[in-house]
């Protein structure tokens, strides 16, 4: 029998909502939608160029994009409201905003929720040394037992053979 599939849009998420404190204590919601396929692929191509440059050595703060290619790139992930939320916003807002989206086209929402949550800090991404030197909790009792080496099978040679010597001399015949 055939595999079934679920419509696409059943599970997969057209879009992306980013609440943002505007001002006075106001949040508001901006919702991004996927962009284009086109755009997509072009984002792509981008940040793999990018990375292929980094890898090939050169310097991080070196510039990958100049400013207004950079401003090119958010508009293509922000597609339609790019310019609500460029006019809503200041830059370091307006950036985070368009580079969680970015992370979000790249990979998925998970790793843009992650990333949205750091502040953009590569740092708060992953576990802090601190975090990953703490000690472990102490293993249950039933852990700590099933952990203890066990014992050798005393099936085989060598008892087979403590049996032969315990039954005393053959009898020949």
């Amino acid at each position: 029998m055939a595999a079934q599939f679920e419509a696409l849009g059943d599970f997969l998420d057209d879009y992306l909502e980013l609440p943002v404190s505007v001002g006075d204590g106001q949040t508001r919601v901006y919702r991004i939608p996927s962009p284009t396929a086109e755009a997509g692929l072009r984002v792509e191509a981008i940040t793999k160029a990018a990375a292929q440059l980094f890898l090939g050595g050169v310097e991080p703060d070196a510039e990958m994009l100049n400013d207004d290619e950079e401003k090119d790139l958010f508009r293509l992930v922000l597609g339609p409201v790019h310019d609500e939320i460029a006019a809503d916003l200041s830059w370091t807002r307006f950036r985070h905003v368009a580079m969680t989206t970015m992370v979000w086209v790249l990979n998925d929402r998970d790793t843009a929720a992650k990333f949205w949550s750091s502040g953009g800090d590569p740092s708060l991404l992953a576990p802090n040394r601190a975090a990953r030197r703490q000690p472990r909790s102490q293993p249950s009792a039933s852990a700590a037992a099933s952990s203890m080496k066990q014992r050798g099978s005393t099936s085989g040679t060598r008892a087979g053979s403590r049996q032969r010597r315990r039954r005393g001399p053959r009898a020949s015949g």
